[in-house]
């Protein structure tokens, strides 16, 4: 087959969603909607915790960094998405596909360390709350999400340079909705080895470990939540653990299924619908499980809801 060195490269097809044509408007419109909630849900959680002053805790310190993680997220891929499906115009060039590839990994991974920074947070808010303002100072908090930021940097940054070194085949048509890393590593003439290598050490580093911590995280909150006296605390509060690890199974399985459990006859299809679950459903409903559940961030959604009503009701003209 013959080979291309990607420097003389111009551009990819990105194939998209497998749906049918007639199937297009009905989908494009799904999503569309489903990316507005996703921005406007997180960007409410980061808005309602910069005005209101007793949301500055630790408890909301990590939400508010993983509801522009999952604005970032999102737009990385979901934009472009759209764009392919309503106008048909499916190329996106080189430097465009490795640059989408550099911050898919980048708050992919990123939302992974902030979830489990706020499974630790919860930890120990619930384990040892005589402790926590101690533990969970701001300045813990601050180099959690600092040291999240360098690692997911770094990690992104190894995974687009030896992307960049690789030589491509003639057919440059990704099979997917995105510059997927596994997708373009198909399509390379090159030796692939130590990408694969890679792509397996970082996620053990980035994916594997977190999700371990998070599952030994809630069974710890789970163990004294049981525990506890109140019946009706304990109810609540497995309810709000519970869809927690619903949350996180469906971001952490789709993405450990994807690559590092990969089945032999999984489709490409079916690789696509997982991947959506992580890129598009996922970032959607963290604002909701994480943060807008909660009764602090209820309480502080009625009072910025109050002081328009208070505001427009003032200022309104007389006739």
């Amino acid at each position: 087959m013959r080979r291309e060195n990607q420097s003389s490269m111009s551009e990819f097809i990105i194939l998209g969603l497998p749906f049918w044509p007639e199937q297009q408007s009905m989908f494009l419109t799904l999503f569309l909607g489903m990316y507005l909630t996703t921005v406007l849900g997180n960007l409410l959680i980061i808005l309602l915790i910069r005005l209101d002053s007793h949301l500055h805790t630790p408890m909301y310190f990590f939400p508010s960094h993983l509801a522009f993680t999952d604005v970032s997220f999102s737009s990385v891929t979901v934009p472009k998405m759209l764009m392919n499906m309503h106008t048909k115009y499916k190329s996106i060039p080189c430097a465009g596909c490795i640059s989408q590839t550099y911050f898919f990994i980048l708050f992919a991974a990123l939302d992974s360390f902030l979830i489990t920074s706020m499974a630790c947070d919860r930890y120990v808010a619930i384990c040892h709350p005589l402790h926590y303002t101690t533990i969970m100072s701001q300045r813990v908090c601050v180099m959690l999400v600092a040291g999240s930021w360098l690692i997911t940097c770094a990690c992104a940054l190894l995974h687009t340079l030896l992307l960049a070194q690789q030589s491509f085949c003639a057919d440059h048509t990704v099979p997917h909705f995105f510059c997927d890393l596994d997708a373009l590593l198909k399509l390379s003439c090159s030796d692939t080895s130590l990408n694969q290598l890679l792509i397996f050490i970082v996620g053990i580093a980035t994916i594997v470990l977190p999700f371990l911590g998070i599952l030994v995280s809630y069974g710890h909150i789970g163990a004294t939540i049981v525990q506890a006296p109140s019946t009706q605390g304990i109810g609540k509060a497995l309810s709000t653990c519970g869809s927690h690890l619903s949350v996180v199974t469906l971001y952490y399985g789709a993405i450990i299924g994807l690559y590092f459990l990969p089945l032999s006859n999984n489709t490409n299809d079916n690789n696509i619908i997982a991947s959506l679950m992580y890129t598009v459903v996922t970032p959607m409903l963290n604002p909701f499980i994480y943060s807008l559940r909660n009764k602090d961030m209820k309480g502080a959604l009625k009072k910025l809801l109050s002081k328009k009503t208070y505001s427009s009701k003032r200022y309104l003209p007389f006739f």
